[in-house]
């Protein structure tokens, strides 16, 4: 699956559970890490816990995908799912704010969704 692809699945799995502020960031022309960010903001511990597992268990039942690596834990204010080419972030607003990973990434542009057209 191409990159651009996944970021698109990981933000629609954190739409499907209502995670705010969805934005995916092209990084890549700015980092050798990585091409996309995902970053979504969940309210409490449990809505946290509802976005990554949402994301987590459709990418793995229904696409074969695991992260290489998991950052931080529900419990906490911020966690990363590394999918190598797709870095998920999944953080509490007030440490979104904190940090401001789309200011620091500041000349990534934002990918946008096409609008879906109505019948």
């Amino acid at each position: 699956m191409d990159s651009r692809k996944l970021a698109l699945l990981c933000r629609e799995f954190a739409d499907n559970k209502k995670a705010e502020n969805c934005v995916i960031l092209d990084v890549r022309k700015l980092s050798s890490l990585t091409d996309y960010f995902v970053i979504a903001s969940g309210t409490s511990e449990p809505h946290l816990r509802a976005i990554l597992e949402q994301i987590t268990v459709r990418l793995r039942e229904e696409h074969g995908l695991r992260p290489a690596r998991t950052d931080g834990r529900a419990g906490g204010s911020w966690v990363a799912l590394d999918f190598f080419d797709v870095v998920v972030h999944v953080m509490r607003a007030e440490t979104r704010e904190r940090y401001d990973l789309e200011g620091l990434w500041g000349d990534a542009p934002r990918v946008r969704l096409r609008k879906r057209a109505h019948l």
